[in-house]
């Protein structure tokens, strides 16, 4: 755990200072991290906090100077090269066929390379997902899965922000109620867990501090903006067809109706079994993203 204010004391106990020493030495070993998605929500904030911390964050991306591909395995080794922990962030998502395979492969690579961690993002609810965290922790290294509920970002930096500025939610998710989590919570996690001791073979379930159905975000957004911001609940076949119009593949319509049937409407404590404090709310979250302009029409 990060130590709080009140543990910055030069008067530390003996047994305190010995520990803090340990966990010194265990996270000096790590200084090169591969962050793959590393231009994506959370690998690029991961990146920034492994920067900050004086790490190496080598970004894993198919237009990086050393490039990785998660569908092209001749990418792997020269990414893996130097490196002592990798963050894993699978795209477009490890419920989509072949992810499990593809991530198990890459994990028994990093082992091979003398990878000693590895930080799965993984997703809650989702069979396919908890099939990826088996495979990484038979892999033979050290890990830790951060499991995520939905990232509270998509409304302004990806599949929702279109909708947001238009002025609606069209989703197929009914009265389903989910317990959005901010991506800075999810960074500050699996930052930690790539470089300090203590969280190996730890799963992180990650939540927001409450339950809001996607009417519930409507109504936030609009308090955050200042405009009007309505929730349509549509069927999944005209959401395909929203998608095809995107360019998104219609598997995400799927994933919708899988992961918001109710078996994600709880919350969880990995953000403070990681950190120590409470999760970020997403009021907090919608009144940041409306302050930096990016939901301006």
């Amino acid at each position: 755990m990060p130590m709080n204010e009140n543990t910055k004391s030069n008067q530390q106990p003996a047994a305190t200072a010995t520990a803090v020493t340990a966990v010194t030495a265990v996270t000096a070993a790590v200084r090169t991290v591969l962050v793959t998605g590393g231009t994506g929500k959370t690998g690029s904030r991961v990146a920034e906090r492994l920067t900050g911390l004086g790490r190496t964050a080598r970004i894993g991306s198919r237009t990086a100077p050393i490039p990785f591909d998660w569908a092209d395995d001749t990418t792997w080794d020269a990414a893996l090269e130097g490196v002592d922990a990798a963050y894993l962030a699978y795209y477009p998502d490890l419920a989509f066929p072949g992810a499990v395979e593809t991530v198990g492969a890459f994990a028994r690579r990093a082992a091979k390379a003398g990878v000693g961690r590895l930080v799965l993002l993984s997703g809650r609810g989702e069979e396919a997902a908890q099939a990826a965290e088996a495979a990484v922790a038979e892999a033979g290294t050290g890990w830790t899965v951060v499991r995520c509920a939905w990232f509270d970002q998509n409304f302004s930096e990806s599949f929702f922000l279109d909708p947001v500025l238009a002025g609606e939610l069209a989703l197929p998710t009914g009265v389903a109620v989910e317990p959005f989590v901010d991506v800075d919570d999810i960074a500050d996690v699996a930052a930690a867990a790539l470089t300090e001791d203590g969280h190996d073979g730890e799963v992180y379930e990650l939540t927001g501090p409450r339950l809001l159905s996607f009417a519930d975000v409507a109504a936030e957004l609009s308090a955050a903006t200042g405009r009007e911001i309505r929730f349509t609940a549509v069927s999944l076949e005209e959401y395909r067809a929203v998608l095809a119009t995107v360019g998104l593949p219609g598997e995400f319509a799927d994933l919708f109706s899988m992961v918001l049937d109710g078996r994600n409407a709880h919350l969880a404590d990995g953000v403070e079994r990681a950190l120590g404090r409470p999760p970020r709310d997403f009021a907090d979250y919608a009144r940041a993203a409306a302050a930096s302009g990016v939901w301006n029409v």
